[in-house]
């Protein structure tokens, strides 16, 4: 990996020109960037964890510290109001010794309220951005997240600097440690509690590091896309494994998805065809492919499947068109990937804020854009048996499912492949699959 703190320093001037510019265009004197502070969980004296604003780690990889500013200003070095309390009941955090620390003008603050000391004393034509709009009201702020400022910001983050992309390798390396162990745990017989914390201890994270809570399905419970319970009891025969977990690296995430079969036998086909169709659909990616095309030639292969493992009869089009391959595939392909798991400006098409929605037919798209070169994107096609969405197919499409079928893969719960990509000009890099994480 090239070197950071030399990224680091191309980083920062990108973002500086950046905000120059949409500063000059809102007709703004700065903008004002608040970490964010804690909330405090109702009825009791302890704060939920902190999960700081992305637009504040853009700057400052420092995700874990409260009541931090930053003051950006055209023709100056960026501010950094650090927040150093005299506290001896929680350990107080130092300004860490960094790459990074050289391009801030650093002051140290003991006590939130004193920020109004710190910041201009006009703030009349000053943006705040953060999630605090009352504390921002009380200092004196007008602008308020401006919708135009937001959006510029929103719709450049998508293009990641050679910094951030490095920054995204690293989460990667990191978060592949965790899904080998995992998938060792699993072949150990370990129950889904048990290979969550192998998982982190591999990573060397705890449960609020990472960058989304992760899903560790055993069994039926992969057909579940959201699945979050972690039975502490291993079932009493195992078939299946899914991990959709990731890592952080300087506030920027990886998030990773790997389906494992226990024994030999048609899930464990299903699972390699699955990588080889996700493979193949990525030799398509590089600039001025349009995301959705992807998404819906990721159908087609979906489709293709369902007739290969005998889930479905027919043609690949017309299962297509009477909704079968969405009741298997029920998700979008992907998403853009950074600073947020779902990172922001999936649906922006210009700075401007240009909002192109995704196609009627599959509202849970994540991202409508034409990609660029430098753009991070996730790749996870699926394919699971899902009751609900099974039997609310029409009857014309319901012909078209083997039933048997079905009910001899329901155990199995589903399959989900999921690499991290970076978009070049003429192709892409795999982040996931450099560092091992290959097959299923």
């Amino acid at each position: 990996m090239a070197d950071l703190a030399q990224l680091y320093g191309q980083h920062i001037k990108q973002l500086q020109q950046k905000a120059e510019q949409i500063i000059e265009r809102a007709g703004l004197d700065g903008l004002a960037i608040h970490s964010g502070q804690p909330h405090r969980q109702f009825l009791d004296d302890m704060d939920y964890p902190f999960k700081c604003n992305p637009h504040f780690k853009a700057w400052a990889p420092l995700i874990n510290h409260p009541h931090c500013w930053l003051l950006i200003e055209p023709n100056c070095k960026p501010k950094l109001y650090f927040y150093q309390p005299v506290d001896f009941w929680h350990k107080v955090e130092s300004l860490p010794e960094a790459f990074w620390v050289e391009h801030f003008e650093i002051s140290f603050v003991k006590n939130p309220t004193e920020i109004s000391s710190y910041l201009p004393y006009d703030l009349e034509n000053y943006a705040y951005i953060g999630e605090h709009i009352d504390v921002a009201g009380l200092l004196g702020f007008k602008h308020f997240n401006p919708e135009d400022v937001m959006n510029y910001f929103h719709y450049h983050r998508v293009t990641k600097s050679e910094y951030e992309i490095a920054c995204l390798e690293k989460a990667n390396e990191i978060a592949v440690k965790g899904h080998q162990a995992a998938s060792a745990a699993f072949f150990l017989s370990a129950s889904e509690y048990e290979i969550n914390q192998q998982y982190l201890a591999a990573i060397n994270h705890t449960e609020n590091e990472v960058p989304y809570t992760s899903i560790i399905a055993l069994n039926e419970h992969s057909a579940i896309l959201h699945y979050m319970a972690l039975e502490r009891k291993v079932p009493a025969k195992l078939h299946s494994f899914l991990i959709d977990a990731g890592a952080n690296f300087n506030g920027y995430a990886a998030d990773i998805t790997r389906t494992y079969a226990h024994d030999s036998g048609t899930f464990e086909d299903m699972i390699e065809v699955m990588h080889k169709q996700q493979l193949e659909l990525m030799q398509g990616i590089k600039a001025g492919v349009s995301f959705v095309d992807l998404h819906l030639q990721m159908h087609q292969r979906i489709a293709n499947m369902l007739l290969e493992f005998g889930l479905s009869t027919g043609q690949p089009e017309d299962l297509i068109e009477l909704g079968v391959t969405k009741a298997f595939f029920p998700h979008g392909l992907g998403h853009m990937l950074g600073l947020q798991v779902h990172d922001a400006g999936g649906f922006l098409h210009d700075d401007k804020g240009t909002f192109v929605s995704s196609p009627d037919d599959h509202p849970f798209l994540r991202c409508s854009r034409t990609l660029q070169a430098n753009q991070v994107i996730t790749i996870e096609p699926g394919l699971y048996i899902i009751d609900s969405l099974l039997n609310g197919l029409s009857e014309n499409a319901k012909k078209a499912v083997n039933w048997q079928q079905v009910d001899l893969l329901k155990p199995f719960g589903g399959i989900r492949i999921e690499d991290n990509i970076v978009v070049t000009a003429t192709g892409h890099q795999n982040l996931t699959r450099k560092f091992g994480l290959n097959d299923g």
